[in-house]
């Protein structure tokens, strides 16, 4: 009996360990989120303070004012949101007929497959920029918003193959089979059994290939030159003077919107993401 009341009580400290741990490394990560937000509020005084508090004495929105004021902000967000989601949905559509492929065909292809993932993640940026810019030279589109979106495209589909090859996996091949029996077609069962299961992979991978496109910022620095085609991450470089000295008010003003676009689009795909799987997926 003794035996059966140690076990819980060995685990509630375990449990509450986990709980704090897990509570630190929220804090560690809101942090640099709530220093921004705060910094983007206060005042020029505030800012110069040798002891800077959390919450502004004085909040006030003259740094969005100046920031919108100094640079194009508003053409700059434009041109990354359509950067990121051309590039998302051309990486989600390029990848998820490859990932079944891969998938469902073991043996080489998918060995091929996690070699070109491998490789392809492990090539620094700086290799690949001289050789990537002399080919869209050739093709006449550097400078263009077109160039760059071939860029992400191309960056982000060795992952989010491998992402969405996991999803195919986790999928039941006995419920494509099933559906067979039943006198489904191919096709009709790829739409109809397939595509349901498959929507948290696919919506977890075009978050994925959003927010790199979005976040961006060595391939947009150096494809893109006129400032009406830069885009926003490339922008906030502008709040910086010719010595470093940051303008630090209208930088995190700017720098905090430019954080906006990526927490909604996850807030509006995170339940899609968590859902069961499998949910709904038993046959009667």
């Amino acid at each position: 009996m003794s035996g059966v009341r140690t076990g819980p009580r060995a685990r509630g400290p375990a449990r509450a360990g986990q709980y704090l741990a897990l509570l630190g490394y929220l804090v560690f990560l809101a942090f640099p989120f709530l220093w921004l937000v705060s910094t983007a509020f206060k005042p020029a005084r505030e800012l110069a303070s040798l002891h800077p508090g959390w919450i502004p004495d004085e909040p006030t929105l003259a740094n969005f004012r100046q920031a919108f004021g100094e640079q194009p902000l508003l053409g700059a967000a434009a041109n990354s949101l359509v950067a990121a989601v051309s590039a998302a949905l051309i990486a989600v559509v390029v990848a998820t007929p490859m990932a079944y492929v891969t998938a469902r065909q073991r043996g080489r292809l998918s060995a091929a497959v996690g070699g070109w993932v491998v490789v392809s993640q492990a090539f620094p940026f700086v290799l690949v920029i001289i050789p990537l810019f002399l080919v869209l030279k050739n093709l006449h589109l550097i400078n263009t918003l077109t160039g760059l979106v071939m860029v992400y495209v191309v960056w982000s589909l060795p992952f989010a193959l491998w992402m969405l090859t996991g999803y195919v996996r986790a999928v039941p091949a006995e419920l494509e089979e099933a559906a067979a029996v039943d006198g489904a077609g191919r096709l009709r069962t790829l739409v109809s059994v397939t595509a349901p299961l498959l929507a948290p992979g696919i919506a977890a991978t075009a978050l994925f290939a959003f927010i790199t496109a979005w976040n961006e910022f060595f391939f947009a620095l150096v494809l893109l030159k006129t400032p009406e085609k830069q885009t926003l991450p490339v922008v906030l470089t502008h709040f910086l003077g010719a010595e470093g000295v940051a303008d630090l008010g209208p930088l995190a003003a700017a720098a905090f919107l430019a954080t906006l676009p990526s927490l909604v689009v996850f807030a509006l795909v995170q339940r899609r993401i968590t859902g069961g799987m499998l949910a709904g997926a038993v046959k009667s």
